[in-house]
C-alpha cells in the first residue's frame, strides 16, 4: 500500500495524529510524511481536519434534517451547477448526488424546526432548477462517521499483555 494511502487511513481514523506520530507508526521519515501531507492538502485530497462533536451533550438544541431534492439538470453541466449553488448556503452541511427518485440528498442544520423550514421554503425550494423536496428531520444520532454516540455496551475484549 502506498505511503499516501496509509497516511490518509490514519488521518481518517484520527485527525489528531501529528506527522511525528504518523512517521513512527508507519516507520517512515518524519520529513517525508510532512511533505506528503502538504502535497495531499495542496492537491485537495485532504480537505480539512475536523472533530465529531456530540452537540446534544454539549447543550446544543439544534436541528438536523435530510432533504431529498429533485432537480432539473442543466445542459452541459448536469447536476453540478445546482449542487455547487446549494453547497454555498451556510445551513448546508452535506450534499450528495443520489440514484433513485430524488437527485440530491442535502443535510442541513438549523437552530430549530422553523429555521430549517424557512431555509427550505425561501432558499432551496425557490431555486429555478428545484422541482420538489422531501424533508426528513433527524430525531436522534446513533452513529456518525464511525463514532457511536452514547455507546452503553461494555468492551468485552480480553486484555492482552506482552
Amino acid at each position: 500500500m502506498s505511503l499516501d494511502r496509509r497516511i490518509l487511513e490514519l488521518l481518517e481514523r484520527d485527525a489528531r495524529h501529528t506527522p511525528q506520530q504518523i512517521a513512527a507508526m508507519l516507520g517512515e521519515d518524519e520529513n517525508r510524511v510532512i511533505a506528503e501531507i502538504a502535497r495531499l492538502e495542496k492537491e485537495k485530497i485532504i480537505l480539512g481536519h475536523t472533530s465529531i462533536i456530540n452537540w446534544e451533550k454539549a447543550g446544543d438544541d439544534g436541528v438536523t434534517a435530510m432533504v431529498e431534492v429533485k432537480v432539473t439538470p442543466e445542459r452541459e453541466v448536469g447536476f453540478d451547477a445546482i449542487a455547487n449553488r446549494i453547497c454555498r448556503f451556510p445551513e448546508v452541511r452535506t450534499v450528495y448526488l443520489m440514484s433513485g427518485l430524488y437527485d440530491l440528498a442535502v443535510v442541513v442544520h438549523g437552530k430549530d424546526l422553523k429555521d430549517i423550514s424557512t431555509f427550505i421554503s425561501q432558499k432551496l425550494a425557490t431555486m429555478h432548477q428545484v422541482q420538489s423536496t422531501t424533508t426528513h428531520f433527524v430525531l436522534k444520532r446513533y452513529k456518525q462517521d464511525g463514532f457511536i454516540f452514547d455507546d452503553k455496551e461494555k468492551d468485552r475484549r480480553l486484555v492482552v499483555s506482552p
